[in-house]
């Protein structure tokens, strides 16, 4: 299975993130984008919980470089919640239960609404 995956709309399959690293382990969900200084435009990472909650989707914002677009999403890829995380501010929660979350630049906010669903199509 690889590890990059292309996020899409799933009723119009347009590209929401053309690269999104796939992040399931405790040390990629750990190191998450701390520490990075720049993130190319069309990449990001999909954060993969094993079950849906508010609180181990939670994330902090402490060393961080500059601002990102978090999304949220629930077991069916549907987006509960969005928010622009700032750097060096301790919590973000989405304000619904979510399985999955994805970290990007801030223009993701302008790709997706609340109520979309997206899909992870394996990159080739």
């Amino acid at each position: 299975m690889s590890d990059q995956r292309i996020i899409r709309k799933t009723g119009t399959k347009e590209v929401v993130l053309a690269r999104a690293k796939w992040c399931s382990s405790f040390w990629c969900h750990f190191r998450g984008l701390q520490l990075v200084r720049h993130l190319p435009e069309d990449e990001g990472l999909l954060f993969v919980t094993p079950y849906e909650g508010r609180s181990h989707t939670a994330i902090h914002m402490f060393f961080m470089f500059f601002s990102i677009g978090v999304v949220w999403l629930d077991k069916s890829g549907k987006v509960v919640d969005k928010k622009l995380a700032k750097p060096w501010r301790p919590a973000y929660a989405p304000k619904a239960p979510a399985q999955y979350y994805i970290e990007a630049n801030t223009s993701i906010l302008d790709r997706v609404k609340v109520g979309d669903t997206l899909r992870f199509d394996e990159k080739s």
